[in-house]
């Protein structure tokens, strides 16, 4: 039987960034579609009874607005891998769920629309990638569109994200009038061929280079000329340095056309690192045949209206799970019977047997279980927490309807829980009107909805003054507590919160009372 070591060694697990619109969900689709995940029309899934539909995009509020709000893991075979993609939130609101994300991955594609490159609101999303040194491959998308110039937009990655760009494919054509991409590798060039709607894979038309000239035309002279560029710079493809984080591989394509998708997807299997030993706590490396192990990154209650039930998605990091074994939760000591443990896609789920490293379990019911909380089998072990943000916005909730604060209560707390919104509570007023914490005004959003349409309780938020939170502790609370622009606030797990109206009244405080604890949070810097 082949070892936990042995099966990581054919696991990829790695997520997908972007701004929204720039082809994130489409281009997630296409990867099932090329593993055989979807039936031969986008975004129709296979399944035994036929009946599943759809995308990465299950909440209903997600497919109304047409964004990606939660994160979610689809996995599918490739070749001789598993891969486990990490689709993530594509807005800057939703970051802190990103990274909470990226905790779980060895990698990340960062989709560009080609007219747009790096959008500004969107820039905080690659620094976490960048924070984590998780290594980035890039795929510039809709270049089947009218777009901007390549190499302009390789000088913007490499300026805004401070990674060396090394195309590997490199277009042939405007952006808006695609003729294909020349693989630098190889020197072959790849001839685009447009797929109706993108419900199959497209044609991939191998050219030799003495050829593609006269079948080309226009715009293989000025490829040409690019690429020798390129070679002159030294901007090729160096394996050690993107699995170190200082380069990323670039690739030239249309999600939505499909063309490029297969030489990305090859990339993920090729380039990206397959799950190592993860440090504990304590910075030792538990070894990948040691007994299981992992950490959970998300809880997601209400996927499925008709259950209205709560999973925590579990990175497998060591050993073998198998689907009914009695694991250890870390924080509490207790048993935790995986009797329903599920493979999730999407929206839908079926039941699970066993994972490796590198896999996602879908932890059915694990009520006390929590963002970041470790599960282990013989040997403990304690991987390390997954810090919050620093919230910029500030809302008081409160029930419209007193006969539905039952359901408000619980609908907090589940929120609370999964990460929507970080809720501060003051000790006074308990769960009456708790201040809702968030890094972008749309996690309220989205918090009012899910509170409406799976708790019955709808709420009224009323905006504070505050726009500051530090980290601090007893002693300096009550120092602070009677202070005018400063408010004391509890965070579930009984860390003090200290909110501010203005930084140049929290830096006069800090001037004036340097005895005082004002942490700033430590994902803090890529948040703000």
């Amino acid at each position: 039987m082949p070892t936990p070591a042995d099966e990581a060694t054919r696991r990829r697990t790695f997520a997908i960034i972007s701004h929204p619109d720039a082809g994130k969900t489409t281009l997630t689709e296409k990867f099932l579609l090329y593993g055989g995940a979807l039936s031969s029309e986008a975004g129709a899934v296979k399944a035994r009874s036929g009946r599943r539909s759809a995308t990465s995009d299950w909440m209903a509020l997600e497919q109304q607005r047409g964004i990606s709000i939660t994160s979610t893991v689809l996995q599918f075979p490739y070749r001789d891998c598993v891969v486990n993609l990490l689709d993530t939130p594509g807005h800057r609101d939703f970051s802190e769920d990103t990274y909470r994300v990226l905790a779980a991955a060895d990698a990340a594609v960062m989709v560009l629309d080609a007219a747009k490159g790096i959008e500004p609101q969107t820039l905080k999303l690659f620094d976490v990638c960048r924070q984590r040194e998780l290594p980035l491959l890039t795929f510039v998308n809709k270049w089947d569109r009218p777009g901007r110039d390549p190499l302009e937009l390789l000088d913007e990655i490499e300026q805004q994200i401070g990674l060396v760009v090394t195309p590997v494919t490199w277009p042939v054509g405007i952006a808006g009038d695609f003729r294909g991409v020349i693989d630098r590798r190889d020197g072959l060039f790849t001839r685009f061929t447009r797929v109706a709607r993108g419900a199959t894979e497209a044609p991939e038309e191998i050219v030799e280079p003495a050829r593609a000239a006269a079948a080309v035309g226009v715009g293989w002279p000025a490829a040409v000329d690019e690429i020798t560029l390129l070679a002159q710079v030294g901007a090729d493809l160096d394996a050690e340095l993107f699995v170190g984080a200082q380069s990323t591989p670039a690739f030239f394509g249309s999600a939505l056309t499909n063309f490029g998708v297969r030489k990305l997807l090859d990339a993920v299997v090729d380039l990206v690192p397959p799950p190592s030993p993860r440090d504990d706590a304590e910075g030792t490396p538990r070894d990948l045949d040691a007994p299981f192990s992992g950490f959970v990154f998300k809880v997601q209650a209400n996927m499925d209206p008709s259950h209205r039930d709560r999973i925590a998605f579990l990175r497998v990091c060591s050993g073998r799970f198998e689907r009914g074994m009695v694991i250890t939760h870390g924080p509490t000591g207790k048993p935790f019977a995986t009797k329903y443990a599920h493979q999730v896609f999407g929206s839908e789920r079926e039941t699970l047997e066993e994972a490796y490293p590198g896999d996602v379990v879908g932890l059915v019911n694990a009520t006390e279980v929590r963002v970041g909380d470790t599960l282990w089998i013989d040997q403990p072990v304690e991987y390390p927490g997954i810090p919050s943000f620093a919230p910029e916005h500030f809302s008081v909730a409160r029930v419209r309807d007193t006969g539905k604060f039952k359901q408000f209560r619980k609908g907090i707390s589940q929120l609370d829980e999964e990460g929507v919104v970080q809720v501060l509570r003051d000790v006074d007023q308990g769960d009456s009107a708790p201040v809702l914490a968030a890094v972008g005004p749309m996690q309220f959003d989205v918090a009012v909805y899910r509170l409406e349409n799976e708790f019955g309780a709808p709420v009224e938020l009323s905006p504070t003054s505050y726009r500051i939170a530090r980290r601090t502790d007893r002693t300096s609370a009550d120092t602070l507590q009677g202070m005018r622009g400063v408010r004391i606030l509890s965070r579930s797990d009984g860390t003090l919160m200290a909110l501010f109206e203005s930084q140049y009244w929290l830096e006069r405080l800090e001037s004036d009372h340097p005895e005082l604890v004002l942490e700033r949070l430590v994902a803090e810097g890529s948040a703000g």
